[in-house]
């Protein structure tokens, strides 16, 4: 392969992240808020915000038991975002619950094995995959910011719900834009020999949780995925109530997802300098740093803005390093399954929870249609100093840093 034809393919690549991870980024922010002007109920709404979790749990198995064996990644690709775009667009223009499950239960069905499939095939045609992978998926993050701007256009400051339905039709444009751009792709056939998530591997990797450190590490991040997914699930309505406006607040939280650029870029020097245990901490800390501000200092709207930032720090000195720690220190055999299992947690049980939590906690917290938005960030902002406590007390790695690589005993 030439330089000329390795770059351009990384390019292709980076462009495939960038509109995967946008069609996500499309509605993530203002799906709650977008559900409560339906008039659906807390429950209905828990219900619906689970849905891409559940999928995610679906997902899991079937892009690793099913979808990397059985079909070329690209076309796979194609069709999943094809019949998702149209599953989106019909979720746009309907008003009842049942149908809006439905169409939004396709979709998730569809688009969340996409993820990993378009992992797949991106570490199938990188000429350097350890080397190149980190700027093509920096592309999701770049979707992620950039899909927040039109919206600054398509929506009024007081937005309603004929307006805010267009979260969906951009993202069903963005999906029929992938599944066409996603023909132009190299050919990447079935992978028949694909590793998967066998039985025995999955109980092996359940079995570790059988070790004090990796059940601690497990509990933290399943306390810390569910903090992370219900941020996602109040701050749209949460910004509009200190004063932004309904077309700016995406631009506003996607201040996180630029500040998470920067942290991805120091996160190894922290690693090797502060060790697993105080680089997740600070991971966690930035949680509950941002959810304290969020209640004790409303009426300071740059305040509020600028915390964003610590969305960042958040998902790379956590999660990404919940990621490096399993690489790192897991043994071979386990290894896939293990990040399998902490995905679980991260994509599926985490997001699940925080749909189910977090819009009872606002209908609870609700009095002549305000949220008590102080009393109702006490909660995760109380669930991260426990993870806190936890991981200071109780982690104990076999290894203080990535640097110094380990296995479990």
């Amino acid at each position: 392969m030439s330089s000329t034809s390795s770059n351009s393919i990384r390019n292709q690549l980076f462009i495939m992240m960038i509109l995967e991870i946008a069609i996500w980024g499309a509605w993530q922010i203002k799906i709650f808020p977008y559900m409560g002007m339906l008039g659906f109920t807390p429950g209905q709404q828990a219900w619906i915000g689970s849905v891409f979790g559940i999928a995610s749990l679906v997902g899991i198995f079937f892009s690793n038991n099913f979808a990397d064996r059985h079909f070329s990644a690209e076309r796979f690709v194609a069709f999943s975002h094809l019949i998702g775009g149209c599953a989106l667009i019909a979720t746009a223009f309907v008003t009842s619950f049942w149908p809006f499950f439905t169409f939004f239960l396709i979709y998730g069905l569809l688009y969340v094995p996409t993820i990993s499939v378009t992992n797949s095939l991106a570490f199938a045609n990188l000429k350097d995959p350890a080397k190149d992978f980190g700027f093509v998926r920096m592309g999701g993050t770049v979707g992620w910011i950039i899909v927040s701007w039109p919206f600054i256009f398509l929506l009024s400051a007081d937005a309603g719900q004929q307006e805010t339905r267009w979260i969906f039709i951009v993202a069903g444009i963005l999906s029929f834009a992938l599944a066409a751009f996603s023909l132009t792709l190299p050919h990447t056939p079935p992978r028949k020999d694909a590793e998967g998530m066998s039985g025995s591997a999955w109980l092996k990797a359940v079995k570790l949780l059988g070790i004090p450190y990796v059940l601690v590490l497990f509990v933290v991040t399943f306390i810390d995925s569910t903090i992370h997914n219900g941020y996602f699930v109040v701050i749209d309505g949460f910004l509009q109530s200190v004063g932004i406006s309904a077309n700016m607040s995406m631009v506003v939280s996607s201040i996180g997802q630029v500040a998470e650029i920067v942290a991805m870029l120091i996160l190894g020097k922290v690693l090797l300098k502060l060790g697993w245990k105080w680089t997740l901490i600070i991971g966690i800390f930035g949680h509950a740093a941002r959810f304290s501000i969020f209640a004790f200092f409303p009426e300071l709207p740059w305040l509020i803005i600028a915390v964003q930032v610590l969305h960042g720090i958040c998902y790379a000195f956590y999660f990404v390093t919940v990621y490096i720690f399993v690489d790192a220190v897991f043994p071979k055999d386990v290894r896939s399954s293990a990040q399998g299992l902490f995905n679980l947690l991260i994509l599926g049980v985490g997001m699940v929870v925080a749909s189910q939590l977090f819009p009872r906690l606002a209908a609870a917290y609700t009095t002549d249609s305000k949220v008590d938005y102080h009393s109702l960030f006490l909660i995760p902002t109380g669930l991260a100093l426990a993870g806190i406590v936890i991981l200071a007390l109780f982690f104990r790695p076999p290894t203080r840093a990535p640097n110094c690589l380990g296995s479990l005993p």
